[in-house]
C-alpha cells in the first residue's frame, strides 16, 4: 500500500493518496482544486486515479472532489449520513453516496466510511486497512474529526453558515462520536487528520503530521472527559476560547455543499506591460495586487491595490479580501515571474478566487501612493474616529491597546456595519506585527476608508511605548 500525505502549508489542510502498487489503483481524500500534486503521484507510481471522495462539507477551502473526478474519470464519494440539510446536491447525482460502514476496495486495500458527527453532522472518517498487511485496520483518516493533540470545532455552522446554537448538539456529538467510535479502536491505530497547527478549525491543533488513538486516549486535553464519562465538563472546554472563525467559511462551506465550479484546461496568464495596465487601472477594469510584504507596500504601492502577501499564504490572506461572489473584475498580480503568478494563481484556486487574468513583474513606470502610517509613539495624540484591532479574539483578550475593537482580518469586509461609515474620520489598524494589519487595510482602504496603519502593530507598541497593554476582565 502506497499513502502519502499532501499537506498545503497556506491552509494547514492534508489530502492523502492511497495507492494499491499491485492493481495500479489509487484513491484521493479530501483533494484540493489544483491537481497537479495528485497527477504528479499516480504518474510517479505508474497508478490511476479510480476513487475520489472527502470526510464532509469543507468551510475552510473549495474542495477538488468534483474537478478531480472530472479530470480522471473517478468515481466520486461522499456522505450520505447527517440529515436532509446536509445533502450533497444534484451537482453529485454521480457520486455514490455513503452510510456508515460503506466500503470502498482497491486491491488489497479497503477503505471503511465511519459516521463521525460533531464538527459536521455528516461528517465521515475512513479507516483504512491494508489486506496484504493485516485483517485489521491500521489507519484512520479523520478529517476534521480527532486532530493531532485537538478536536474539530463544532460551532463553525453558527460562525460561520448562519446557524444559531448548533455547537451544543456538535459537541455533544462530538463526545459520542469518540466514545463509540474513536476509542473502541485499538491504540495502535495510527490518525491522519485534515488539518495541522494554523487551522481555524480548532484551537489548539498540533504541528505533528500524525497520532495514534492510544496516544489521544492517555494525552489529549479531552481524555479525562471521555474516562469519567463527564459529557458537560468536555462540552464546556470544548466550546472555550474556540478562535474566530473567518467570513469566507460561509462561502465555501455553501459552494462545496452546491458543488464547486469545474476550472478546468487553465488559461495562461497575460503578462502586462506598464502601458497596459495603466489603462487597465484607470478604466477600473481589473484589481492589482501587491504580493510583496508590508514593509515593501508602506514605502510606495499602487492606489486602490490589495495586499496579500507571498505566495506562502495567499489562500489565506487572499479570501479575506476578494469575495469572487461579489467582485468579478480579473486579478493582476505583481510577480517575480510567470511562474511565480502561476503558483499564486494554484493558491487562490483553493478558496474559489478564479479571476487571476495576469501579472506584472515591475512597478516601475506605475503610479505609486505611500500608505498612511502612524507612529507608536505618536498614538495618543492621532486624530482618530476608531482604533481597530485586527488580530483574533483570543489574541485581543490577552492584551490590546486601550480603546481598541476588536474585528479580526478575516472578517472585517464582511461586518462594515461596526466601522464609522467611509468618511466620518480616520480609522487606525493594527494586529500584531503588521502583517495581517496591511491586508485588511488595503481591503478597507479600497472600499473608501481612510485607514491610517499603527506601523509595526501591536509589538512595535509595547516596544518602544512601554505601557502594560490592556487586559480587561471578562
Amino acid at each position: 500500500m502506497l499513502l502519502e500525505r499532501i499537506y498545503d502549508e497556506d491552509l494547514a489542510q492534508a489530502s492523502y493518496f492511497i495507492g494499491c502498487q499491485a492493481k495500479g489503483e489509487a484513491i484521493v481524500v479530501d483533494p484540493r482544486r489544483d491537481l497537479d500534486v495528485y497527477l504528479d503521484l499516480a504518474a510517479k507510481n505508474g497508478m490511476k486515479i479510480v476513487a475520489v471522495t472527502e470526510t464532509h462539507i469543507h468551510a475552510d477551502y473549495l474542495s477538488g472532489t468534483r474537478e478531480l473526478a472530472a479530470h480522471t474519470g473517478a468515481q466520486m464519494y461522499v456522505s450520505d449520513e447527517g440529515g436532509p440539510d446536509w445533502t450533497y446536491s444534484a451537482a453529485f447525482d454521480s457520486a455514490v453516496r455513503m452510510k456508515h460502514g460503506h466500503q470502498i476496495t482497491l486491491g488489497n486495500i479497503t477503505i471503511e466510511a465511519v459516521h463521525t458527527p460533531g464538527h459536521t453532522p455528516e461528517h465521515m472518517s475512513f479507516l483504512i486497512t491494508d489486506g496484504a498487511q493485516s485483517p485489521e485496520p491500521g489507519f484512520m483518516l479523520t478529517g476534521d474529526f480527532v486532530f493531532v493533540g485537538d478536536l474539530g470545532r463544532p460551532d463553525l455552522l453558527d460562525e460561520a453558515a448562519g446557524f444559531v446554537d448548533t455547537r451544543f448538539k456538535g459537541a455533544k456529538d462530538l463526545f459520542a462520536s469518540l466514545r463509540d467510535r474513536f476509542l473502541t479502536l485499538p491504540d495502535y491505530v495510527q490518525v491522519l487528520p485534515a488539518h495541522g497547527s494554523g487551522s481555524a478549525c480548532g484551537k489548539a491543533l498540533g504541528a505533528i503530521a500524525v497520532t495514534t488513538v492510544g496516544y489521544e486516549r492517555n494525552f489529549s486535553w479531552w481524555g479525562k472527559y471521555l474516562k469519567n464519562n463527564d459529557e458537560q465538563g468536555f462540552v464546556d472546554e470544548l466550546l472555550n476560547g474556540q478562535p474566530d472563525a473567518h467570513a469566507y467559511f460561509a462561502r465555501m462551506k455553501l459552494q462545496n455543499k452546491i458543488g464547486p465550479a469545474v476550472i478546468g484546461d487553465v488559461q495562461e496568464l497575460v503578462e502586462y506591460t506598464t502601458a497596459d495596465l495603466t489603462q487597465a487601472l484607470t478604466d477600473d477594469r481589473v484589481i492589482f495586487v501587491d504580493t510583496r510584504n508590508n514593509q515593501l507596500v508602506h514605502e510606495g504601492t499602487v492606489d486602490r491595490s490589495l495586499n496579500i502577501p507571498g505566495v506562502e499564504k495567499a489562500a489565506s490572506y487572499g479570501a479575506w479580501v476578494v469575495d469572487p461572489d461579489l467582485e468579478q473584475r480579473p486579478l493582476v498580480l505583481l510577480a517575480e515571474s510567470r511562474e511565480h503568478a502561476e503558483e499564486f494563481r494554484d493558491h487562490l484556486v483553493r478558496v474559489g478566487i478564479d479571476t487571476t487574468h495576469g501579472f506584472i513583474t515591475t512597478l516601475e513606470g506605475l503610479d505609486l501612493v505611500t500608505p498612511k502610517l502612524v507612529q507608536p509613539e505618536q498614538l495618543d495624540g492621532f486624530d482618530r474616529v476608531i482604533l481597530l484591532d485586527v488580530r483574533n479574539k483570543t489574541e485581543y483578550a490577552d492584551g490590546h491597546l486601550p480603546g481598541a475593537v476588536q474585528l479580526s482580518g478575516g472578517r472585517v469586509m464582511w461586518h462594515l456595519d461596526q466601522l464609522p461609515a467611509p468618511g466620518a474620520g480616520t480609522i487606525v489598524t493594527y494586529c500584531q506585527s503588521g502583517v495581517r494589519n496591511s491586508v485588511a487595510a488595503s481591503a478597507l482602504r479600497r472600499a473608501g476608508y481612510d485607514i491610517a496603519e499603527l506601523d509595526g502593530s501591536y509589538a512595535a507598541w509595547v516596544s518602544r511605548v512601554g505601557n502594560v497593554p490592556v487586559i480587561e476582565a471578562a
